[in-house]
């Protein structure tokens, strides 16, 4: 039997499939990871963490394994995206990494806007300046820490330094370059005018290759270290979203992802780059060869459940904590969350945003709030379907992937909010099974990747929204989205008391 492995480096731990030919998962670790918030919109990370995670991972997966090590051909990655990881000449590491979830940067955001302009921004690189995305972070430890800038040779996003420490190999990929802001999605090549704009060295930004290019082996001390023999080929990887939508099968128009893990996404493939959404949902190149996707976040999906089971049901597990929840009513009996925990990013790019709970009385619950904060979580994802759907795309079928897949009743409040029919597949494995698939792609398993979603993956049940709730739902979403507008102003004046 011939198997990859699929590495996902994500923001609360690292996940390692082992696949096999067939496509089945043989083997799962995962490794938790640190995450270091210094000051309220500081989110950062210690490199070094992700390489021990990932090296220990592999160890875990070699121990055992049954077969012979070189049996496992090839290695990908997906990642976080839009993390800056900043190397000196001797590609050492010069500070913590800042993640995509960091919102520091409110001040070289309006900047870019202003030197570039907003229209010219968007022709280059489909996006706007937005917190989370990593150019504003270079302009931001630039201006605040010049002294470690002017050692600063390299930037890496996330999982492009794992590899890099596997293999020596300095590389980013198309998919994850698209979420720097540096790069001219079209052209595939690091915006040399944005650069020259901003006062950036060109020759920070690393060489661009394709998800599925590869790009070395695993060097003879990692093979020592983890039991991996130093023929595993290693292929450039793509960013989290990009593999989550190669892992879902998202690869032909029509298509469309829901992915519910720390953040959530309303994905949707785009065969070419030039479509205008006016910067409303993000425009990236997608792990699969020359085609794009379009894309809406929202920053706090899955984090606010996980948020408020730490905050108020500690002790109960996720089950626990979802079970009964179809005996609640849909609105959790006149009870509206909005997921701004961290700011939000579509389609209100706003990092001052803070969440809410309304509508609350004695008649309330836990399970209430609980329900109340799965429909909040869905009504902010659905506020991108409804911009997809406003610019002609038509929505009737959406995979869902994640911590969303994991729960019958949440699977049913997708389908009746996103008036859509919802895919939930056998063995959902997210981005490291898209990243697990570049490997096999790479290896040249199959022709194509559609041929290789064809093997490895299958439909477990499709959920059909229910006709008398669509309705319902379609009432609460509009007072939903009524709450960021009456809040926006109450949030800007709370900030003087945030610490």
């Amino acid at each position: 039997m011939r198997y990859v492995i699929g590495i996902d480096l994500g923001t609360s731990a690292v996940k390692l499939l082992l696949v096999d030919q067939l496509g089945q998962v043989v083997q799962e670790v995962s490794k938790s990871l640190t995450l270091i918030q210094e000051k309220t919109g500081y989110s950062e990370q210690d490199p070094e963490e992700w390489v021990t995670q990932t090296i220990a991972g592999l160890k875990e997966l070699l121990l055992t394994f049954r077969g012979n090590p070189k049996e496992i051909e090839g290695i990908s990655f997906s990642g976080q995206m839009h993390g800056l990881v900043l190397l000196d000449k001797k590609n050492r590491v010069l500070r913590n990494a800042i993640l995509w979830n960091d919102t520091r940067t409110t001040e070289q955001c309006q900047r870019i806007q202003a030197v570039v302009g907003k229209e010219r921004l968007l022709e280059i690189t489909k996006n706007p300046a937005l917190e989370g995305l990593t150019l504003p972070k270079i302009m931001w430890v630039k201006e605040h820490e010049p002294a470690l800038f002017e050692q600063a040779a390299t930037f890496l996003l996330p999982k492009d330094y794992v590899r890099f420490r596997l293999t020596g190999r300095l590389h980013t990929d198309y998919s994850d370059a698209a979420g720097t802001l540096l790069l001219d999605i079209r052209k595939k090549a690091w915006s040399t005018e944005l650069c020259e704009l901003l006062d950036i060295d060109l020759e920070l930004c690393p060489p661009l290759v394709r998800s599925d290019a590869e790009v070395g082996y695993i060097t003879a001390e990692i093979a020592e270290e983890t039991g991996l023999s130093s023929t595993t080929s290693v292929f450039a990887g793509g960013a989290d979203n990009a593999c989550g939508a190669i892992g879902a099968g998202i690869l032909s128009d029509g298509t469309t992802l829901c992915s519910i893990g720390t953040s959530g996404v309303i994905l949707s493939y785009e065969a070419a780059g030039d479509k205008d959404f006016q910067g409303k949902v993000h425009y990236f190149n997608h792990g699969a060869p020359d085609v794009f996707y379009t894309m809406g976040v929202t920053l706090a999906a899955g984090y606010s459940l996980n948020w408020f089971k730490e905050t108020f049901a500690n002790n109960e597990s996720f089950d626990q904590l979802l079970a009964e929840l179809e005996m609640i009513p849909i609105g959790a009996n006149g009870l509206l969350f909005t997921p701004y925990l961290v700011g939000e990013r579509t389609p209100h790019a706003d990092s001052i945003i803070r969440g809410s709970f309304i509508g609350i009385d004695a008649s309330h619950g836990k399970k209430h709030f609980v329900r109340a904060v799965l429909e909040g979580i869905t009504f902010s994802l659905n506020e991108t379907v409804q911009i997809f759907r406003e610019r002609g795309k038509t929505i009737d079928t959406i995979v869902s992937i994640g911590g969303g897949a994991k729960s019958d009743v949440w699977l049913q409040i997708q389908a009746d909010i996103f008036d859509a029919k919802v895919v939930k597949l056998k063995s959902e494995q997210g981005p490291g099974m898209g990243a697990a698939m570049l490997a096999a792609y790479g290896c040249g398993w199959f022709k194509t990747l559609a041929a290789c979603a064809d093997q490895f993956l299958q439909v477990e049940k499709v959920i059909t929204p229910i006709e008398e709730n669509i309705a319902v739902y379609q009432s609460l979403f509009e007072l939903y989205k009524d709450i960021y507008r009456q809040t926006k102003d109450l949030n800007k004046k709370l900030v003087p008391y945030r610490s």
